[in-house]
């Protein structure tokens, strides 16, 4: 535990740390600043602040899925440093143990609930080949998916991403705002 003296008072970094994360998961369930101000016993105006210091973008909330995807590390660099929601990014040997690994109900169940999460995304960036575009909007059902083809069907290698490209599409997603 890392402690900070400040003149007669002994702070802990990490109850602070706690503490800031307890009132933004409460904040992330759906109570207003002003019920997390009251629960804390802390002034509205301290928890807007929090949200401010550590808010990375506004706007609509983005998932990037994408395979076989070559370059996964500078996507992945990409969607942190746009604060995307959730990337999943395969390999073509990663995205073919996933599916050997398990059964086909396993398989059936797994894929049913990865699409039930990215349902709750506003848009979805789909890096795919162009069968597996068209099968995954379909499964997905979102408001919008935007679709990057890497290829022809069937894809057997990894294909590199234009991380220039993926950045732009993530700008515009941006650019439009959250009712867009």
């Amino acid at each position: 535990m890392e402690l900070i003296r400040i003149g007669e008072k002994l702070i802990s970094l990490q109850k602070i740390n706690n503490m800031v994360e307890e009132i933004l998961r409460a904040r992330s369930r759906g109570l207003s600043q002003a019920e997390v101000a009251q629960q804390f016993g802390l002034d509205r105006a301290f928890v807007s602040r929090l949200e401010t210091l550590g808010e990375l973008r506004r706007g609509r909330s983005i998932a990037v899925i994408g395979f076989p995807v070559a370059n996964k590390e500078a996507i992945y660099a990409l969607c942190q440093r746009w604060g995307v929601d959730f990337a999943w990014l395969m390999t073509d040997r990663e995205r073919r143990a996933f599916a050997e690994s398990r059964t086909g109900v396993e398989l059936i169940n797994e894929i049913f609930r990865l699409a039930q999460k990215v349902r709750s995304y506003d848009t979805v960036i789909l890096m795919a080949s162009n069968a597996r575009v068209r099968l995954l909007t379909a499964l997905l059902d979102v408001r919008a998916v935007i679709p990057v083809i890497l290829g022809e069907t069937p894809l057997e290698r990894d294909v590199t991403v234009d991380v220039n490209v993926l950045e732009s599409i993530i700008k515009e997603v941006e650019s439009r705002g959250p009712d867009a």
